[in-house]
């Protein structure tokens, strides 16, 4: 049972009661889907989203890569009128950067919040915030939630850096969307 005093959310009831059984399902692949990027706004984490975006588009046939929304409060879950419109316009959705406590929490819960909306999900936080990204998937009812890992920090990197990063990271991220990933 979730413990309500450890969910910055708040929902820790609203979580028990519709548990993640399953993940959205996957499609084969990547080719002509429409991609989302959820920008959390933390420092490098746009420029690491757009570029996974350019490199999805260019290496795996993505037909459109958009970010349909910012997200106004790194450390609060994105409500359900904006995972509708995601829903509306988006195959899937790519969510980061978590880098900090509660901006790695939220992500998880926004990965959870997707996945519910049947939208494949791939969230990327950093290793520092692992047992926080753990402690909201559990209190979100999908305890089992993975994520993409990556080395802390991410907020000091420079853009070459950045964009090392995410050329490390798609194959995870195409992995964690798509059935048959390459």
């Amino acid at each position: 049972m979730p413990n309500a005093i450890l969910d910055p959310t708040g929902r820790a009831a609203d979580a028990a009661a519709s548990s993640l059984s399953a993940l959205a399902p996957r499609p084969a692949d990547l080719t002509g889907l429409r991609v989302g990027l959820l920008d959390n706004t933390k420092h490098n984490a746009l420029l690491f989203l757009r570029e996974v975006g350019s490199l999805l588009v260019s290496e795996h046939g993505v037909a459109e890569v958009s970010i349909v929304e910012t997200k106004a409060n790194f450390s609060v879950p994105v409500d359900e009128s904006i995972v509708a419109r995601y829903a509306r316009e988006c195959d899937v959705v790519v969510i980061g950067v978590g880098d900090c406590g509660s901006c790695s929490a939220a992500a998880v819960a926004d990965g959870i919040n997707f996945e519910r909306a049947g939208l494949p999900a791939a969230v990327v936080l950093t290793d520092a915030f692992l047992s926080t990204g753990r402690m909201m998937a559990e209190v979100q009812g999908a305890p089992d939630y993975e994520w993409i890992t990556t080395r802390h920090p991410m907020a000091s990197l420079t853009p070459d850096e950045v964009r090392t990063r995410a050329e490390g990271l798609l194959p995870q991220i195409v992995g964690t969307l798509a059935k048959a990933a390459a």
